[in-house]
């Protein structure tokens, strides 16, 4: 078993092994992974965060030992909290750095990402944060543009937001809505649910497809054409711009 850590600010996880196919998700900076299986050009890798597969190119990551994928498994989070900023190493050479990055190793404002110590003096978060603070943290993804499979400011798809949100606040969710909502505890009524809550929303096939973020007086944050806030009822979101119903609830999960 090889592994390896994406020393680049975002890269594309892909379908199949190859730079045309559908992008499925997103590696942040200093997220490490398993190498399930290694081409010349293409690598199929195992996300340690949330055990996500797909195709990364060979030349946007670097490998790591085994000792070091254990040491960072067994390690608590430091994560940047900062909508972007940067990462410096001793040449003065700096990584972009996007917010719910990893920070490897981090030790008083320096970091170690394989062999390279750098140094970010942007705000961090690496402890949890109460639940009722998790509106906060999704606010800071508003007006986001909407794009599959990513996960930063500059574009994110429903889960990702989902699922970055709750990283942050210092949580574990799974990638897709669908698996998200295998997670947590299931909520009868929206009257049940508190702000932080998710809700689940399923196409005319029964799939779930689309996931939301619950705020307080039957609002909900999530990411469709852009992060954005409309209303909630039982029978799903009312989008405030179109003054029409667009998403049909499936179920509500408590996770915390």
């Amino acid at each position: 078993m090889q592994y390896g850590i994406c020393n680049l600010s975002i890269i594309p996880v892909r379908i199949e092994p190859n730079d045309t196919t559908e992008m499925v998700s997103q590696i942040l900076f200093g997220e490490h992974f398993k190498v399930l299986e290694l081409r010349k050009n293409w690598s199929k890798i195992r996300v340690a965060f949330d055990n996500y597969e797909g195709w990364i190119d060979n030349k946007q990551y670097e490998q790591i030992s085994e000792e070091t994928f254990r040491t960072l498994e067994s390690s608590d989070l430091t994560l940047a909290a900062e909508l972007i900023d940067f990462a410096t190493d001793k040449n003065n050479q700096f990584s972009t750095v996007c917010m719910g990055s990893n920070l490897p190793f981090y030790n008083t404002k320096n970091l170690i990402l394989n062999t390279t110590k750098f140094q970010y003096d942007g705000t961090i978060l690496n402890s949890k944060i109460p639940k009722n603070s998790i509106i906060d943290i999704a606010y800071k993804y508003l007006n986001t543009p909407y794009l599959w499979g990513g996960k930063t400011h500059f574009g994110i798809d429903c889960s990702g937001f989902t699922q970055m949100v709750y990283k942050l606040c210092g949580y574990k969710l799974l990638r897709d809505a669908s698996q998200q909502a295998t997670q947590g505890e299931v909520l009868s009524f929206i009257e049940e649910s508190e702000p932080g809550d998710l809700a689940f929303f399923d196409n005319s096939e029964g799939i779930i497809t689309h996931v939301g973020i619950i705020m307080k007086d039957n609002y909900i944050i999530h990411a469709h054409g852009k992060v954005r806030i409309d209303m909630i009822d039982h029978s799903g979101i009312f989008n405030l711009d179109l003054q029409k119903h667009t998403h049909k609830l499936r179920v509500i999960k408590k996770i915390i």
